[in-house]
């Protein structure tokens, strides 16, 4: 495919000495409109070198760029060099380009031999899989399928919350009202009752906190009662979740969790002791982060037993001697900003420059209607209710218009939990919102199911116009307005897909193929496809084809299913 914004670093390199092509590259512009060409070159860098005026040297070089093939045409308003793509070149080597590549439109091996791992969901074992946690599992999920898009080794984590004082709750909580056979029926609700009440009553005994602590310090030494209930319990919760999981369509590399780095957590407690970075406090044990503005981070209880920073730092250490990663990605709420600096920076400290390729992709929080999520008072939102819900809601709208659908079924899984992943990953994924029923099922405007809708009504005008991908086009046929609109979204979707990764903002794609379908509706409107006049309409069917084929890439980067019927 022809790189337009390639060309012009070149033609621009030729001319001016002074800046390399980095620089250059770095320099050009997006114009607000197309009225003002599709890339903009602002000549002010120069004025110093030159000693002059950016407008004069903007018509200096417009000069003498002169004509090429590549551009329309080339020319300076103001202090800027303006360049108008040659439109007939931008729709062949689109065009070409995904014919060529298919369902690899997009894709590069910019990342081989390179290992990234991106951890993500890790719920917390035996709590409920609840609305909070679909946003680090489906932003996690894009990521990874994004990066191994890009040609990266990509190594999915679910690092299960499956230790720590939690446990010693449970255990103390199973061994005084607990009944095994009411909660191998109903595993999460039944443990979440033993959790809450056990935090309940903790607030007007204080001793059970104790006794809490005594049952994990228990599990750490490897006590048989104590491992036996650990294992049960993680077991039971684990089959719960994979429901969640087949419902999303997502698996993992990897469920170590952090019981899985309890092991591997003394060589670090003892590195950090030979590298005199630990100070003892009241019997507990942490690194002094003063001078770096950041409270100390503990490393050890009074009691011996360690916290989430002992067993992050020991995962990271156990995934740079497995993985030997590129980066090591963290997809976590941004509440834990700065657990996850503080962590990186004891690495650091310990003299590891590998330290900075660990990566904190935080995301912004997820609130209902009436106040914030709790576990331990028991308010959650289950996600396995909120995907069945949007599933029962898209097979009633299938039912109203379009009943005789084949597989009605399976295209209201498709459509209703894509409904819910596109709404997760349509802002970028910093901003806080508030959970709402309504808002989640809605399918109007820009949804998940009004691009799966318009991928369907070009599969549909394919099959229609007995389209065949081995007919000769001629792309200069594909000249007006809408046509040209929907050729550049197409071209600028690999650099799109290079941008999510860059950022870790899968939002740049599902922005992306919402203008590719409304560009397409559009033109659909404005424009008959199945026509008489047969070169224009296989011109038009390769179109229709090149939007299908990049609204199927971009969702499934997302980790939603293109229905080719709705």
């Amino acid at each position: 495919m022809i790189n337009f914004k390639e060309r012009i670093v070149e033609l621009i390199g030729d001319e001016v000495d002074s800046l390399d092509k980095m620089e250059i590259d770095a320099l050009i512009e997006t114009p607000p409109s197309y009225d003002m060409g599709d890339y903009a070159f602002p000549a002010f860098r120069l004025s110093k070198i030159f000693r002059k005026a950016p407008n004069l040297i903007a018509e200096e070089l417009a000069q003498k760029f002169g004509k090429d093939e590549n551009f329309e045409r080339i020319e300076s308003v103001g202090p800027y060099v303006n360049f108008f793509i040659n439109r007939s070149k931008l729709v062949e080597t689109v065009m070409e380009e995904i014919k060529e590549k298919g369902s690899r439109y997009g894709s590069s091996d910019m990342g081989k031999g390179k290992t990234v791992i991106v951890e993500y969901s890790s719920p917390n074992i035996a709590k409920p899989f609840h609305i909070g946690h679909i946003r680090t599992t489906v932003i996690g999920n894009s990521l990874y399928k994004i990066y191994k898009f890009l040609g990266f080794n990509t190594i999915g984590i679910n690092h299960l919350g499956d230790y720590g004082t939690q446990f010693g709750m449970l255990i103390s909580a199973y061994k005084k009202w607990g009944d095994r056979e009411i909660i191998e029926n109903d595993p999460i609700n039944e443990l979440l009752k033993l959790y809450v009440r056990f935090n309940r009553e903790a607030e007007e005994h204080e001793e059970l906190r104790e006794e809490a602590r005594y049952w994990f310090k228990e599990l750490e030494e490897g006590n048989e009662e104590a491992v036996e209930l650990w294992k049960w319990i993680r077991e039971i919760s684990l089959k719960e979740f994979s429901k969640v999981y087949e419902m999303l369509d997502i698996s993992f590399d990897s469920y170590a969790g952090e019981s899985f780095y309890s092991d591997k957590m003394p060589a670090i407690i003892e590195e950090l002791r030979q590298k005199d970075l630990m100070e003892e406090s009241e019997g507990a044990y942490l690194v002094n982060l003063e001078e770096y503005n950041m409270p100390p981070a503990l490393i050890m209880k009074s009691d011996g037993s360690t916290l989430y920073t002992t067993r992050d730092i020991a995962a990271a250490f156990y995934r740079k001697k497995t993985y030997d990663f590129y980066k090591n990605i963290y997809v976590v709420g941004s509440q834990q900003i700065l657990h996850f600096k503080q962590w990186m920076k004891v690495i650091e400290m310990m003299g590891y420059e590998w330290a900075k390729d660990c990566v904190h992709i935080p995301f912004g929080m997820v609130s209902l209607e009436d106040g914030t999520l709790s576990t331990r008072k028991g308010r959650v939102v289950f996600l396995e209710d909120v995907l069945n819900k949007a599933v029962e809601r898209t097979l009633s709208i299938i039912e109203d218009r379009n009943p005789n659908l084949e597989n009605k079924e399976e295209v209201a899984k498709q459509v209703g939990i894509g409904a819910v992943v596109f709404q997760e990953l349509f802002n970028q994924r910093i901003k806080d919102y508030v959970f709402s029923w309504d808002r989640t099922l809605s399918f109007e405007g820009e949804t998940g199911p009004y691009v799966q809708y318009t991928h369907a009504r070009a599969n549909s005008l394919l099959g229609k116009g007995e389209f065949n991908i081995e007919d000769k086009v001629d792309y200069a046929l594909l000249n007006s307005e809408d046509e040209i609109n929907i050729a550049r979204l197409l071209y600028d979707f690999p650099q799109i897909v290079i941008d999510a990764m860059d950022k870790n903002e899968p939002y740049f794609i599902t922005r992306q193929i919402v203008e590719v379908a409304k560009a397409f509706n559009k033109f659909y409107n404005s424009s008959p496809i199945i026509i008489e006049d047969n070169e224009l309409k296989k011109a038009r069917l390769m179109l229709t084809y090149g939007v299908k084929e990049v609204i199927k890439i971009g969702l499934s980067l997302l980790g939603i299913e293109a229905p080719n019927k709705m």
